[in-house]
């Protein structure tokens, strides 16, 4: 059994009341994005669930799931107006620019597919009376903290310049978590809100180009890594299967108008530490860490903030994430050779 396999075998076998979802019709958008296609991934092996996925590229959603007959694909941009005909009991709304690049290249894009895009959802979910909504959130909207690695909870909230244009991801996901509440209140739309931290695993897409996929590729190619920033900045992680958990229990099990952090505060550290401990343990110190740090930030990096997610709200559902980064590391470049990833960077 592969690690992908096992990994589902996990979600499936998780305590959990999937009873709820069998024969039901699950809308999942950003379909062809890692949260998206893992999700997707769960609700098949978990079966008798209908799944429709929403896509821009349906030839690239085809590369993973082939015709699947228990997918319904809807194609279009979510920022857009769009109609689906279909009775839809459940939501996961995951479309989002996640490109960092991107945001710094496309930011009015990536703010109207956030802003639009969940109004779109949220009006689709209104009127097909859903069960549950989960708006997939980031971490982001927290934004910079400047003492020592601050503990945050759902209460907490950090500074983010808006005159800084790589603001626009972080802004969005705000103000969409905002008309979330807004939908909830005026509409009575059941949603609840899941804040991700930085997810990757085993699954992960052959078009991935986030740190995790960079430093593994670096394993898997025998090649140094290189940091185009000081690495200084904290980062929270998850692995992907915990991940999936935990946004099964806030769809079946979260409190309609909440937030609840989804990381492993066990796999907080900073960038470089992460990249050395890649280097170190994963590689058995056959690569080593390098710097190329560009003038602007080309690359669209975050600003360096400090600190550490608490999940204790989502631990009192019951929801325990269980994989180490440095497991996380192991399953992941497995997976990745299986697939052979090798020869793409």
């Amino acid at each position: 059994m592969d690690v992908l396999e096992e990994d589902l075998n996990y979600i499936v076998n998780y305590k959990l009341p999937y009873e709820n979802l069998k024969n039901c019709k699950v809308l999942v958008t950003g379909a062809t994005g890692l949260i998206g296609v893992s999700l997707i991934r769960a609700l098949l092996s978990i079966g008798n669930i209908e799944i429709i996925a929403f896509v821009r590229d349906e030839e690239k959603f085809k590369t993973i799931f082939k015709n699947n007959i228990n997918i319904k694909i809807v194609v279009g941009d979510i920022s857009k107006d769009f109609v689906i005909n279909y009775k839809i009991d459940y939501i996961f709304h995951c479309a989002s620019i996640t490109n960092s690049k991107l945001m710094i290249e496309k930011p009015v894009e990536t703010i109207l597919t956030s802003v639009d895009g969940t109004k779109n959802v949220l009006n689709l979910a209104k009127e097909k009376k859903v069960k549950s909504f989960v708006y997939v959130s980031s971490m982001e909207i927290y934004g910079s903290f400047d003492q020592k690695s601050k503990d945050i909870t759902e209460k907490d909230l950090g500074y983010i310049d808006p005159l800084k244009v790589r603001s626009d991801y972080p802004e969005s996901k705000r103000l969409c978590e905002n008309l979330c509440i807004a939908y909830l209140n005026e509409y009575n739309v059941p949603v609840k809100i899941a804040r991700l931290a930085q997810t990757f695993g085993a699954g992960i897409l052959p078009w991935e180009s986030r740190i995790f996929s960079q430093l593994a590729k670096s394993v898997i190619n025998n090649e140094n890594i290189i940091l185009h920033s000081t690495g200084l900045s904290e980062g929270n992680y998850c692995y992907i299967r915990d991940c999936i958990t935990g946004l099964l229990t806030i769809l079946l099990l979260g409190k309609n108008g909440e937030a609840y952090n989804v990381s492993n505060p066990a796999n907080h550290t900073t960038i470089l530490d992460m990249a050395n401990m890649v280097a170190n343990k994963i590689a058995k110190g056959k690569i080593k860490v390098t710097f190329d740090i560009p003038s602007d930030n080309i690359y669209g990096y975050a600003n360096e903030t400090k600190m550490k997610l608490n999940s204790n709200k989502l631990m009192l559902l019951g929801w325990k994430p269980e994989i180490s980064l440095e497991e996380s590391y192991i399953r992941m470049i497995e997976y990745m050779t299986n697939v052979k990833f090798k020869d793409k960077k």
